[in-house]
């Protein structure tokens, strides 16, 4: 086995990642762990400065139900994301989140973040739900603001960066802590902790991206995030929501710039080619998925199913008129001095759009010779992911909080600790989380903060540490190291390193699995379509490849993180297929559609997937849960 120092850690919480539901929790944890004199470590892949989905940065802040400012309520937020997830959804979790939301960005603008104001000093809104903000510095501002909170802990608050954690530790039917490695040099960590708050992101790159060749790292989530929360989660025997419910946003083409502020802020019209509009020459389609269809918004999966259906008939490609937009946003200023001053004003807001959360994108239209005040620029469904805390909804199935369940709700709901996984000591936030989507990055961070008061509960209720087998340990760092071994003990067998009979580098690896997840479960190359036959052949070669994954092999640390990336891909794939498999009916065309189960039967599937993984026999179950109205 290669040579590794092991470092061990006690702590009482352990939160895992480095994005905003992980800084949510530790300023929240740093408060309360100093009332207890408890002891708190973070643990990311990354560094937190430039950690998590919105590590470019971010142009609007999605969640803000503007209690004050706008006199509404969670329950409005609620009845918004339950229509937009067509009627799957946890009530109780997404309201949780809406009553707390507005206090975490007014601790953003506390802290540094430039929230746009009108002439007045009110916030400008993009949307109904969402602030226009100044965001490329965005992560840097939250994470300043959690590296500060634990740095008041001193030698209780520990934050270790550039270490990748992939597995669970448990004891029993409770969980123990951690293990990973450093990515940078050679030391094995061994977290031990009374509680856990995972919130390690969600996952890209499980299905082949549009963008291949020189373009394979680009995508519009970030391609570092690589289901490591559903894995975990998954290992430690924890059960599982939504994982059916992959996101397919549209997005400015190739670089995956945002649609938001020009759909919402510019008002902006997307047509095909022939310059029809789809959302309203196919508006009678939308009768088909009543009641969701006939909401305002329509949901996201629609609004993509009408382009797609134009795009089969052969219409596209798709355009955004961003020249239309701009065109009539100049063309109501009569000053004609006016009118050029505000055309700057609109093509710095446009370009900004880009500039704060996707660079590539502005890059892209400048290489292209876009000026998006006199030509349209093309749109396109991306690929497939996994994000609970976008318009998706995978993650863990989670205790709700007690005080918002009904009679019915709390016996289904409720099992002691807000946001608790079925794994005692467990908890779940930001992507890691399932069924209370549209939280998006400042509602993350809000559910990060709760996870962290809830799991420090825990640890004040359950202050025994548990039990970690030594040899359990031993064994999962002879696991995790593995691939080093192997590709030692079988480089020198073949001229070139990567051909080998006797392992798989990790790209090959990683192509293997989106070729399969492409083609056989709805991915962008059959206009994510699938059916019962498609995916059953998609678990064959799911387990051949499980089986091949013992073969891996890594050259150094950063392909050693490769590896297990990839492995981690291909357990929140095989919860996808078997999941998508279970469901026998078509909820979210425009995300996926099953040919074989091609319309929406409320009367039998309006109700949670839910899958979990025993690590006694290794044995999947697929399974229903009900769906409980809390909010009318």
């Amino acid at each position: 086995m290669a040579a590794f120092d092991t470092v061990e850690v006690t702590t009482d919480l352990l939160i895992i990642g480095g994005g905003m539901a992980a800084c949510g929790a530790a300023v929240e944890a740093a408060y309360w762990a100093k009332k207890h004199n408890l002891k708190v470590a973070l643990v990311d892949k990354a560094a937190m400065d430039r950690s998590g989905a919105v590590a470019m940065g971010l142009s609007a802040l999605n969640q803000y139900v503007g209690m004050k400012a706008k006199g509404r309520t969670p329950e409005d937020y609620v009845h918004y994301v339950r229509s937009d997830l067509m009627g799957i959804t946890r009530d109780d979790l997404v309201y949780d989140i809406a009553r707390h939301v507005d206090g975490s960005v007014h601790l953003f603008e506390k802290w540094g973040l430039p929230i746009w104001k009108d002439k007045d000093g009110n916030y400008v809104f993009e949307g109904p739900w969402q602030l226009m903000i100044n965001g490329e510095s965005y992560k840097i501002v939250i994470s300043e603001a959690a590296k500060n909170a634990m740095a008041q802990l001193g030698e209780n608050g520990k934050i270790y960066e550039r270490v990748f954690i992939t597995e669970p530790l448990m004891d029993g039917d409770r969980i123990a802590g951690a293990v990973g490695f450093s990515v940078r040099e050679n030391k094995f960590y061994v977290f031990k902790a009374k509680a856990v708050v995972d919130a390690m992101g969600g996952a890209v790159h499980v299905f082949r991206p549009r963008s291949v060749g020189e373009g394979l790292g680009r995508s519009w989530y970030p391609p570092f995030n690589t289901g490591s929360s559903a894995y975990f989660t998954l290992k430690a025997g924890a059960e599982m929501t939504c994982q059916e419910v992959r996101f397919i946003p549209v997005r400015f083409k190739d670089a995956y710039g945002p649609v938001g502020a020009w759909f919402l802020l510019f008002k902006a019209k997307a047509t095909t080619a022939l310059g029809g509009d789809y959302m309203v020459e196919r508006r009678p389609e939308l009768q088909n998925w009543a009641p969701y269809g006939l909401v305002k918004p329509v949901p996201a999966n629609l609004r993509n199913y009408l382009m797609m259906l134009d795009q089969k008939e052969g219409k596209g490609p798709a355009y955004m008129r961003t020249e239309d937009a701009i065109g009539a946003i100049v063309g109501a200023v009569a000053d004609e001095k006016e009118r050029k001053k505000k055309l700057k004003e609109v093509e710095s807001e446009a370009w900004e759009d880009f500039l704060d959360m996707t660079i590539s994108q502005a890059l892209l239209w400048a290489g292209s010779d876009i000026a998006p005040e006199q030509k349209p620029s093309e749109i396109q469904a991306c690929e497939p992911y996994f994000i609970g805390s976008h318009s998706g909804a995978s993650g863990a199935w989670i205790s709700g909080p007690e005080d918002l369940q009904t009679e019915k709700s709390k016996k289904e709901y409720f099992w002691g600790y807000n946001g608790m996984a079925t794994v005692k000591g467990l908890f779940c936030a930001g992507d890691a989380s399932g069924a209370s989507s549209h939280k998006f990055s400042d509602g993350s961070h809000a559910e990060g903060r709760i996870r962290a008061k809830s799991a420090l509960a825990y640890v004040v209720d359950n202050p025994t540490q548990p039990k970690v087998d030594a040899a359990m340990v031993e064994n999962l760092k002879k696991q995790i190291l593995k691939p080093l071994d192997t590709f030692a003990q079988f480089k020198s067998q073949t001229d070139s390193p990567d051909i080998n009979e006797n392992y798989i580098r990790p790209k090959q690896f990683m192509f293997r699995l989106q070729k399969l997840m492409d083609e056989y479960a709805g991915g962008a190359s059959t206009m994510f379509t699938t059916n019962k036959p498609a995916l059953e052949a998609a678990i064959e070669l799911l387990k051949l490849l499980r089986e091949d994954s013992e073969k891996l092999a890594a050259e150094n640390l950063h392909e050693l993180m490769r590896c297990w990336e990839n492995i981690h891909r291909m357990w929140q794939a095989e919860s996808h297929v078997r999941t998508i498999l279970f469901r026998e009916e078509t909820r979210w065309p425009g995300y996926y559609f099953r040919a074989d189960k091609p319309k929406m039967d409320n009367e039998n599937w309006k109700v949670f997937v839910n899958c979990k993984w025993d690590p006694k026999t290794n044995k999947w179950d697929v399974f229903k849960r009900d769906i409980i109205q809390i909010v009318e």
